[in-house]
């Protein structure tokens, strides 16, 4: 089962420069594991809310606006596309994550067309 790995937290957090260090260490001896072990597909950071670019089409016109869809101090960090036996399998990558410390993590199964 496929599974959207959204990565949350408050961006610009204050860490120490040793706390940064040691979380992105622990954060690519994360990736390099879930990648051996084959459950993860594909990830990768985000730029901050205020690079994004939200689109909508209302009554045909399309309106383009600078941010992101709602205002919220935690956002989007980051994102893993991971493939699990199941949703027992996809909490435990989830919970081992380091970003899992500081911030959340949600997940979501994906929803393929076609399907109910």
């Amino acid at each position: 089962m496929q599974y959207m790995m959204l990565i949350c937290g408050v961006p610009g957090r204050e860490m120490s420069p040793d706390d940064q260090a040691a979380m992105m260490a622990d954060t690519v001896a994360w990736v390099k594991e879930m990648d051996d072990r084959g459950v993860r597909r594909f990830g990768d950071r985000l730029r901050h809310a205020d690079a994004a670019t939200t689109v909508r089409v209302r009554d045909g016109e399309t309106l383009i606006s600078d941010g992101p869809f709602a205002e919220t101090k935690e956002q989007i960090l980051g994102f893993d596309l991971l493939d699990c036996a199941d949703l027992e399998e996809a909490l435990e990558i989830a919970s081992r994550h380091p970003s899992a410390r500081y911030g959340s993590i949600e997940l979501r199964p994906f929803w393929p067309l076609g399907e109910g």
